[in-house]
């Protein structure tokens, strides 16, 4: 039986890959340690996914193991080895701020683990296809330097520059900008996938996602903006909107429509190729925008609090261009908008998010 290997296999993307290829009929290795416990604490945790994933498929086995401790992980390679068909990286460490605090942690999980797993992979599955979950913070600050109008609930891309009608496409320079330090590392674990499969010729590609969404977020303030968001809405906690007066722009991407990415990917590899993935001018939206949407389906009136200062690095406008993926997989498609992202979170948490406030 055919493997497919998850890092990350209980967060947001690796829980929607788990079940996807567990229905699909695949043998699906986890391996997950529940870091985001470690850095957002219990509300962060990804534990209950894990739960029901071991009872929802059959066969699903992880291994809570630390991708730094790079003799475990090849262990775990050299145990199912040319068995291996997929490996779908999602572990990382992916907060701006949280990498402030413990640069070498960040460096070490989302730069160094990857090339332990690349290395595993050209070790004991070579034929394997091998996905990164990268980022567009991978691009630093550029975008900032483009030109902005101020509109009643947003910023806006002047209409008549390329990218303002499909997004940023993917040869946006990644140099000479700020990027954090968790987009530093990042971009390490980005260039090192691109360069696997161009000098060892790994079937590699690195999908550089926008904000990644569902109902499966473990959404706290530094990561998970949908989900925090509806979060917030329902218990009534004030959420703090950093800097741009709230109307900074976002493209949201729902876990099932970059899964369904994920599979195209793994049917047809096309090896070292990079791909902007996100919600594009499909599914985008400001942050007041999004608070709007939020209060209509809530019917609540929410806590916002306004800071004057922005997170360093911090992007006024994200759309992901994303044709040249669908140009590549043509029969894959975006499904789902910021408001049915925003419904479905709401439906599937806001019962259990009310019962343990109360």
């Amino acid at each position: 039986m055919s493997i497919v290997v998850v890092t990350g296999a209980a967060g947001l993307i690796g829980a929607e890959a788990v079940r996807f290829f567990s229905r699909r009929g695949f043998k699906v290795v986890g391996i997950d340690n529940d870091m985001r416990r470690y850095f957002f604490g219990a509300e962060g945790s990804s534990q209950p996914n894990l739960e029901g994933m071991v009872a929802q498929c059959p066969g699903f086995v992880n291994h809570a193991i630390d991708i730094r401790d790079r003799a475990v992980l090849t262990a775990i390679f050299q145990e199912y080895n040319k068995d291996i068909a997929l490996v779908i990286h999602c572990a990382a460490q992916p907060s701006h701020d949280w990498a402030t605090r413990e640069p070498l942690t960040d460096f070490d999980i989302n730069a160094v683990s990857t090339l332990n797993l690349l290395e595993a992979v050209r070790q004991y599955c070579p034929k394997a296809v091998f996905i990164l979950t990268s980022t567009n913070k991978v691009y630093g600050d550029h975008v900032n330097q483009l030109h902005f109008t101020e509109q009643a609930t947003r910023w806006e891309l002047d209409a008549g520059h390329p990218y303002f009608a499909k997004g940023v496409d993917e040869r946006m320079s990644l140099d000479q900008c700020l990027h954090s330090l968790f987009g530093v590392s990042k971009l390490a674990g980005d260039l090192l996938t691109q360069e696997y499969a161009r000098y060892f010729g790994i079937k590699t590609g690195i999908f550089r996602g926008g904000c990644l969404s569902g109902p499966g977020h473990a959404g706290v303030e530094g990561h998970g903006f949908l989900a925090y968001l509806m979060k917030c809405a329902v218990v009534g906690r004030p959420y703090c909107i950093y800097g741009y007066g709230g109307k900074q722009v976002r493209d949201n991407i729902h876990s099932h429509d970059l899964v369904m990415a994920f599979d195209h990917f793994f049917r047809a590899p096309r090896a070292g190729e990079v791909y902007n993935i996100g919600g594009s001018r499909f599914s985008h939206c400001s942050l007041v925008e999004a608070v709007a949407l939020t209060e209509k389906i809530t019917g609540q009136r929410m806590n916002i609090l306004l800071s004057d200062e922005a997170r360093r690095g911090d992007h006024i406008w994200w759309v992901s261009d994303v044709s040249k993926f669908a140009s590549h997989y043509p029969a894959w498609e975006l499904t789902r908008g910021v408001e049915s992202i925003l419904v479905e979170i709401f439906n599937m948490n806001a019962t259990r998010w009310t019962t343990a406030s109360s």
